[in-house]
């Protein structure tokens, strides 16, 4: 049975890119979109990116591209990727290739021609397929049904393939999370389990990356369930152990209720303890940029928030604490109680009262005080730990009085401390 793409690959009849296939198939060498773009449009998903694999050797590709006016440049080439930019839009093309030798980290390999060979090194089925420029889907692995039936599977043999990179172990469920309907393939799910501890191998970078990639998907919870029973959870994220990933499927609905974008970060806290420490274990492990640190940090340090918190008592603790932390805390609380909400007319006004809150605070602005060091020396304070002391103390004042004193009020308040 042929199956194409064209008609519902817009992609595919962008000009430049019918350039840079054409410029690589001439004189007896071949190339062909590769992978996710020719799954994505298969499986009606959006495209970002768009492979090329090609016979030509890397130096060859280098020299066509630029023949044809586009820019290459040598972002793998030792394992013989080339980056081209045509028409302001980036494409990785790769010769192909075949594994001499592995190591479950990375892989020697030797260029070739043969595109069987090249699909048999690739990870699954449905990221082995091959679209000329016509759009002709070329499938030498069983691709095409797999995703007809959305199954996802090894090539070949699942434990020579995790053995080649255990980061397909992460890979597996990252795919099953977002391709996959059913139950992951038996053979797959075992061979995880069986090798999972070679995922110490991996970089901290490799692991969260990946890690990311699963929490964005639409609903991931079925993937993280089968990754608790294999033993792949807790050998990734041994933080999220006897935690609540059950919170999950109710988090990733109320994003698609309420119109929140999917959040890594926010699924991350739903699965994990909120004890500071061990976050910031956790994130030093596994290497989190400053902005994810910071903000797994917050969250663990906002302490819960009640459904009947009124808008003043929350702008304090805001004021005190970290907006960002407590929004996390009030869109995970409120995920929960509209989940209890469908049996219990309680958690339907606890999911009310935290609602409320959430949009307080998002919309919330830190005030700013009014008064400054210089403002008490002004009055006559000597710079010390007194004036800080006093300044503070009217600080504290003014935000427990719901920041309503005013600058000339404080300087009052200030000058009555000062003669003390």
């Amino acid at each position: 049975m042929s199956v194409s793409i064209a008609g519902r690959a817009n992609w595919l009849a962008d000009k430049h890119l019918q350039r840079l296939l054409s410029a690589l198939s001439q004189g007896g060498d071949e190339a062909r979109i590769a992978g996710g773009a020719v799954r994505n449009t298969l499986m009606g998903q959006p495209v970002a990116d768009v492979d090329i694999a090609t016979t030509c050797l890397p130096d060859e590709t280098i020299r066509r591209a630029e023949a044809e006016g586009f820019k290459p440049v040598p972002t793998g080439i030792e394992h013989g990727t080339i980056t081209v930019v045509a028409g302001g839009k980036p494409y990785e093309i790769t010769t192909l290739r075949a594994d001499v030798e592995t190591d479950g980290r990375r892989a020697k390999v030797s260029f070739g021609r043969d595109w069987k060979l090249d699909a048999e090194r690739r990870d699954f089925t449905i990221n082995a397929l091959y679209a000329d420029a016509d759009g002709a889907v070329v499938d030498l692995v069983g691709g095409i049904a797999d995703i007809e039936a959305r199954r996802l599977r090894f090539i070949g043999d699942a434990e020579a393939r995790i053995r080649e990179d255990y980061l397909r172990i992460l890979r597996f469920f990252r795919f099953f999370a977002w391709y996959g309907e059913g139950r992951p393939d038996a053979e797959g799910l075992k061979a995880c389990a069986r090798l999972k501890e070679g995922l110490a191998q991996l970089s901290a970078e490799r692991v969260w990356s990946e890690l990311k990639k699963l929490l964005s998907a639409p609903d991931p919870s079925r993937a993280l369930l089968w990754m608790r029973q294999a033993g792949v959870l807790t050998a990734a994220l041994p933080e999220s152990e006897k935690w609540g990933i059950d919170a999950i499927h109710g988090l990733a609905k109320a994003e698609k209720d309420l119109g929140w974008a999917a959040d890594s970060m926010l699924r991350l806290e739903a699965i994990v303890p909120p004890d500071a420490a061990r976050m910031k274990t956790l994130a030093e492990r596994l290497k989190f940029s400053t902005v994810e640190s910071d903000r797994l940090r917050h969250w663990a340090l906002s302490t819960a928030v009640e459904p009947k918190t009124t808008e003043g008592e929350l702008a304090k603790r805001l004021y005190r604490g970290d907006r960002q932390g407590f929004v996390d805390r009030l869109r995970l609380s409120l995920a929960a109680a509209r989940v209890r909400a469908v049996e219990d007319n309680a958690a339907m006004l606890e999911a009310g009262g935290f609602s409320r809150l959430l949009a307080f605070a998002l919309k919330w602005e830190k005030p700013v005080f009014p008064l400054k060091g210089a403002d008490l020396t002004a009055l006559g304070a000597t710079p010390g730990p007194k004036l800080g002391e006093i300044l503070k103390n009217l600080e504290t004042e003014w935000i427990e009085a719901g920041f309503a004193p005013d600058r000339g009020a404080l300087l009052d308040r200030a000058a009555k401390a000062l003669e003390t």
